[in-house]
């Protein structure tokens, strides 16, 4: 990280980050193609989860190349001032990389479609069957995950 005075080492704190996030961008690649997508997302402290539909851009690019990059981002807002080169953003701010892999199991689909919901709801919740065996849902096992912080 080229910013170490902003970099933020605790993973307490970056899991705070995370865990306070309402998007989660994916960035994904295939055959030199880039592709960043905003998501809705669940997080157990070692995992990403989230749900797709059966079929679209996403899983033909996840299931080319199963290495991902993820971003999320939180307490953002404009830093203003008088001189234009000055402006800026505050904000915390989480990049990760990893693996996406897909969950096939009903337990393990029903658990990770309840993190989902528990990152934005705060509680559990029973799924329809009809609605639930129309998505997939990915699990990314982290590999490195680092943060960044820039206040005023």
């Amino acid at each position: 990280m080229r910013r170490t005075d902003r970099e933020i080492q605790s993973r307490e704190a970056i899991d705070q980050i995370i865990q306070a996030a309402g998007v989660f961008h994916l960035g994904l690649s295939q055959a030199d193609s880039p592709y960043v997508v905003p998501l809705s997302f669940g997080y157990d402290g070692k995992s990403v989860y989230f749900h797709t539909a059966d079929e679209g851009m996403k899983i033909d690019y996840m299931t080319a190349n199963p290495r991902v990059c993820f971003e999320m981002e939180q307490a953002v807002h404009i830093i203003r001032d008088e001189q234009a080169c000055k402006w800026g953003q505050a904000f915390n701010s989480v990049i990760g990389f990893g693996m996406v892999h897909e969950i096939t199991d009903e337990p393990g689909r029903k658990a990770a479609m309840q993190q989902v919901m528990l990152h934005y709801s705060g509680k559990e919740w029973e799924f329809d069957a009809e609605t639930f065996s129309k998505i997939r849902l990915w699990r990314i096992s982290i590999e490195q995950v680092t943060g960044k912080r820039r206040g005023e």
